[in-house]
């Protein structure tokens, strides 16, 4: 009943544009951050962060990689830095805190909002019996997902603190989605990922995971189809009209 080929048994969900409404919320405070340190940095240079820029460089990745190959295709290179670098430093750690700081005011200010029918997916999977674990670039998973109210639908959370602690690397690679898989205690051959971030579908490919969902919220079906997802739905709930 829930559109997936039937040795699936665990189901490993992003967060971001998957779930919950916040992807909206990054791109903003990514755009934010990015035309303000841009304009300060070459002002005679500056190009603002576009929409496009957000879907290659930064969707789906950790913050620092995130900043660290944005800038990089403006030819632009900053020092790492130190995780507690405060908002205004101009390193790699800065840049990506003072991201953090315009996202964590925004979801403060007016909560999170979830996507009705991927919830309804969700609790599906959660009736069918099978295993359920978000897995996110993103540090504020926790807090995301409390606010969001669906905590109970999740059995295991693999997010960007859980990836520094087990020094996994951050999508497209598969180190996060292997993890979520394994504290479910089922194989990659017996999960689905279910992505709407380029990076995030090429690492459920490359994870050889038994099948890969993308969720096309921005008009980017033929690319999530060509990072490797097996089928592209606008929204989860898709799933269960296919069934």
């Amino acid at each position: 009943m829930l559109g997936l080929p039937d040795p699936i048994r665990a189901c490993l969900f992003d967060l971001d544009g998957v779930l919950t409404q916040t992807a909206k919320v990054h791109q903003a405070a990514w755009r934010q951050t990015f035309d303000a340190f841009m304009r300060q940095h070459d002002p005679d240079a500056f190009s603002p962060f576009t929409d496009a820029d957000y879907n290659e460089y930064v969707d789906g990745k950790p913050r620092r990689d995130g900043v660290r190959d944005f800038l990089a295709s403006r030819g632009i290179q900053l020092p790492e830095g130190d995780p507690d670098d405060p908002p205004e430093a101009e390193t790699v750690a800065g840049v990506g805190n003072r991201k953090n700081e315009l996202l964590l005011r925004e979801i403060d200010e007016h909560g999170v909002e979830a996507y009705e029918g991927s919830l309804r997916y969700a609790r599906a999977v959660k009736e069918a019996g099978l295993l359920a674990a978000v897995v996110t670039a993103s540090a504020n998973g926790e807090q995301v997902i409390a606010a969001a109210g669906f905590a109970d639908l999740i059995t295991v959370r693999i997010d960007g603190v859980v990836a520094a602690r087990e020094q996994l690397r951050g999508k497209p690679a598969p180190d996060t989605f292997l993890a979520g898989a394994r504290a479910l205690g089922v194989e990659a051959a017996h999960a689905a990922v279910f992505e709407d971030a380029l990076a995030g579908v090429a690492a459920g490919r490359a994870g050889g995971f038994g099948y890969v969902v993308g969720v096309d919220r921005v008009g980017q079906a033929a690319a999530l189809r060509d990072r490797g997802a097996d089928i592209v739905v606008p929204d989860l709930d898709e799933l269960l009209e296919r069934s």
